[in-house]
């Protein structure tokens, strides 16, 4: 079944009200209060199944100008506008204002209808009509169908229901692949349920058992059941009026403006850079300017801050502009909102969101130009400027969170990985990696190259490990032989004396067969300096010519190979640190480290005061 949302939009005792209940048998002032004082004061829900694959839902605002907030709350999910004006006073202050939030919201399919055709003399609709017909004229209602109708009557009423059905089949509908959002408008408990929550779900799709998060306050929830339109269902989509069962939360803990959405993977924020079309009627737009901000169904106070110039906005002009939010919210980039001056309340303008998150310590002119940029840009273009501007990269959950983009729609643009990078950045960063590491290879000849954490450390932090690795990879210049990074090119070149030694350096241990010498002294009588003799040490040590076995114990491979075999004809056999020292002819000053060695390595376990041999 299609589902599709309409608002009504028109000035108090306009009939909006009244409208719906004849249309759909529901009277959606459901407020005592509202029923004692005869108007609409918060939002009021019907639905109306136009054929057997089309469900229209209302969503009922209050006219008055003291509820306005209460209609943007309803007007946030609306697909399709149906503009009240009453034939007895035709164009009043709160349609304008109405009118103006679901422009600016752009709402872009809808009809008008004149109400109370059965009070005034037809030529006096008529001429309602007329000016009705006038009043939209640029508008998205610019040729619409206007229906006079009369809600006692009856009259008009079937025509507006045709009429309410052409242009719902038009409607753009709302787009369930995407991650759900749940803009929240009531919260409640009822007994034997505990809290419900009530919106207009305007992306994704959500089913009972879903794990949901609650923005802005990062609370996770459990969907334990759906109602859609007063009916139990296991899954809500796109489009549909929704109340949800949740649980994990209590609905003391909820309210209005708050966005029910996927766990873990969008943000919320106080900072929102758009483009902002301010009202030809409104005053200049003064840099620092409070304002009220209606995102969703949220209400927030807000800074203006101006990102084109600091002259004021001219009223009828569109700027770039920065709004710097008293609490968090949930919003993305393409999303849209209506903004109202602080005093007094009146809708002067709305925008669209073009980032959430822009770079720091980032210039006003070069955030305009940025901005600028972005209001054009294609998703690809979007997701190649934040990776640019991100320095080391970015992660697939970064992303998501910054654009709203499925992780599909993040891969066409960047290929397969779980970590992205500008090109540009990376061929940058591994130049800059050759010239370090050709510096160390000329100040250290005869160092095999410079750990890769000591790399990271200093190149890429922030940068998971496999950033590295990568960068090495797609590099002809570079080559990594474990924990170590070098040139390609590099090889160890020995002097004369330094192939002497080196030789001596390993002739002194292989001669010594377990019983070696301390490494300073083997160093010492290495016939080079310190310095030297300790890299040609490491040089050893990585061939595996030479194996540490404690702090100051290096043995040659071929020695411990000698042991290994004399102990493998006693697989099985216990024995103590005596009785190795027999085997062996060493002093406890080798059997114990060496005994520490054979067990790292699983030759032997030891059990208690005794070994056995594996």
């Amino acid at each position: 079944m299609r589902h599709v949302i309409v608002g009504t939009a028109g000035h108090i005792d306009h009939g909006k009200t009244a409208l719906v209940k004849a249309l759909t048998g529901v009277d959606t002032d459901r407020l005592e209060e509202e029923k004692r004082r005869g108007i609409s004061i918060d939002l009021g829900f019907a639905h109306l199944d136009l054929t057997p694959n089309l469900r229209l839902g209302f969503v009922d605002v209050p006219g008055h100008e003291r509820f306005v907030k209460n209609m943007l709350a309803g007007a946030s999910g609306v697909d399709l506008v149906l503009l009240v004006v009453a034939a007895d006073e035709s164009i009043m202050p709160q349609t304008r204002e109405h009118f103006c939030g679901c422009r600016r919201l752009w709402t872009r399919a809808g009809v008008s209808a004149v109400t109370k055709a059965d009070m005034v003399e037809e030529t006096l609709t008529e001429l309602v009509r007329i000016e009705v017909e006038e009043f939209v004229k640029g508008s998205f209602l610019e040729g619409a169908p206007i229906v006079p109708v009369s809600a006692k009557t009856g009259v008009g009423l079937d025509g507006l229901r045709v009429t309410l059905k052409l242009a719902a089949e038009k409607a753009v509908q709302k787009d369930a692949s995407r991650y759900p959002r749940l803009p929240i408008d009531r919260a409640f408990s009822m007994r034997g349920f505990g809290c419900v929550v009530t919106g207009t779900l305007v992306a994704g799709s959500v089913s009972i058992e879903d794990q949901l998060e609650l923005y802005p306050v990062e609370k996770r929830v459990r969907v334990r059941g759906l109602e859609v339109h007063n009916s139990h269902v296991e899954r809500a989509t796109a489009g549909e009026r929704t109340a949800a069962n949740l649980s994990g939360i209590d609905a003391s803990e909820i309210r209005r403006g708050m966005t029910l959405g996927p766990p873990g993977i969008l943000r919320a924020t106080r900072q929102v850079d758009c483009a902002f079309d301010l009202l030809p009627g409104a005053h200049p737009l003064k840099h620092r300017a409070p304002v009220h901000l209606h995102a969703g169904t949220a209400e927030i106070e807000a800074q203006v801050r101006l990102l084109t110039s600091l002259e004021p906005l001219k009223p009828g002009s569109r700027g770039l502009v920065r709004f710097l939010l008293r609490e968090p919210i949930l919003m993305l980039p393409g999303d849209r909102f209506i903004v109202r001056s602080f005093s007094p309340v009146v809708t002067i303008g709305g925008g669209v969101v073009l980032d959430i998150a822009a770079p720091r310590r980032m210039r006003r002119a070069g955030l305009a130009e940025r901005l600028a940029r972005l209001e054009k840009a294609t998703s690809a273009e979007r997701i190649s400027t934040l990776i640019a501007e991100s320095g080391s990269g970015m992660a697939m959950a970064e992303l998501i969170a910054r654009t709203g983009l499925l992780e599909s729609e993040i891969r066409t643009s960047t290929g397969a990985g779980a970590w992205f990078v500008d090109p540009a950045w990376a061929k940058e960063k591994t130049e800059k990696i050759r010239r370090i590491l050709a510096d160390f290879h000329r100040k250290n000849p005869l160092s095999p190259g410079v750990q890769k954490e000591e790399l990271r450390s200093r190149e890429l932090p922030g940068a998971p490990a496999s950033l590295l690795n990568d960068l090495i990879a797609a590099s002809r210049d570079l080559a990594a032989e474990g924990e170590v990074v070098r040139l390609a090119t590099h090889r160890l070149s020995f002097k004369q004396d330094e192939e002497q030694a080196l030789e001596k350096l390993e002739a002194q241990f292989r001669d010594a067969g377990l019983a070696v010498p301390a490494t300073s002294e083997a160093l010492a009588k290495s016939g080079v300096e310190a310095p030297r003799a300790r890299s040609l040490l490491e040089i050893l040590l990585k061939r595996r010519s030479l194996i540490r076995v404690g702090s100051d114990l290096v043995y040659h491979a071929s020695a411990l190979e000698s042991l290994r075999r004399t102990l493998a004809p006693r697989k099985g056999t216990r024995f103590s640190v005596a009785e190795f020292k027999d085997w062996t002819g060493v002093s406890r000053k080798y059997a114990i480290p060496l005994l520490e060695f054979l067990d790292r390595e699983r030759v032997t376990r030891r059990d208690g005061d005794s070994r056995i041999v594996r």
